[in-house]
């Protein structure tokens, strides 16, 4: 782990994994100092990218961060105890008939009912955001369900699709490109403007999928 000044207000913490960097998006936001300094947290795959308050010192921002690996990788034990998680779950029911669920399954070596139960038998955290607004990358489901993404992407996939791609479960906000192997579909609408907060499925929040139809 090591930080590096982002700008004239921020600190970008660059971490081993996605896990360590839940782990410190929690710590930060539990930080008792977290609503006088921070102006935003980002999380990514490996970095968690801190915004300072205006008039906020980018090294006060140091000292919300962990000083030691061992203090935030969740194989130490340190990872959930004492921390003021965010409370937000959403349960997405998803129709399981995507083209790829056969495959999943082979790949997996579970059947088909099989996969569906793994991936709704556990919660899901959004880790971090990115490819499309309101596309969130979701970990912490079942380890069996771990599987490569495709070797040639589908040039259009509906919104609403539910995909798994290396650690990661998804869904598709909006008809786009994407290479992510598809089990199921989703109703709910992952980005609109109209609210109040667009991204349904914001860093943090857990999310519990549910079988349907």
């Amino acid at each position: 782990m090591r930080t590096l000044p982002y700008g004239d207000r921020g600190l970008l913490v660059e971490l081993a994994d996605t896990a360590d960097v839940v782990a410190v998006a929690d710590i930060v936001r539990a930080h008792p100092a977290a609503p006088e300094l921070l102006a935003d947290l980002v999380p990514g795959a490996r970095t968690v990218l801190l915004v300072a308050r205006p008039g906020v010192a980018v090294e006060r921002l140091r000292g919300m961060v962990p000083a030691h690996k061992h203090r935030i990788s969740p194989k130490s034990g340190a990872f959930g105890q004492g921390l003021s998680r965010p409370e937000v779950e959403v349960v997405v029911p998803v129709t399981y008939d995507g083209p790829d669920l056969a495959d999943v399954a082979r790949l997996t070596g579970l059947g088909e009912a099989d996969v569906v139960a793994a991936h709704t038998g556990r919660p899901w955290r959004v880790a971090f955001g990115g490819f499309a607004p309101g596309f969130a990358y979701l970990v912490g489901g079942d380890p069996r369900l771990q599987v490569p993404r495709l070797e040639r992407p589908r040039t259009e996939v509906p919104a609403g699709a539910v995909g798994l791609a290396g650690e990661f479960s998804g869904i598709y906000p909006r008809r786009s490109p994407g290479g992510w192997q598809l089990i199921g579909r989703t109703e709910l609408v992952m980005w609109d403007l109209e609210r109040s907060s667009p991204a349904l499925l914001a860093a943090g929040t857990t999310v519990r999928f549910e079988a349907v139809g």
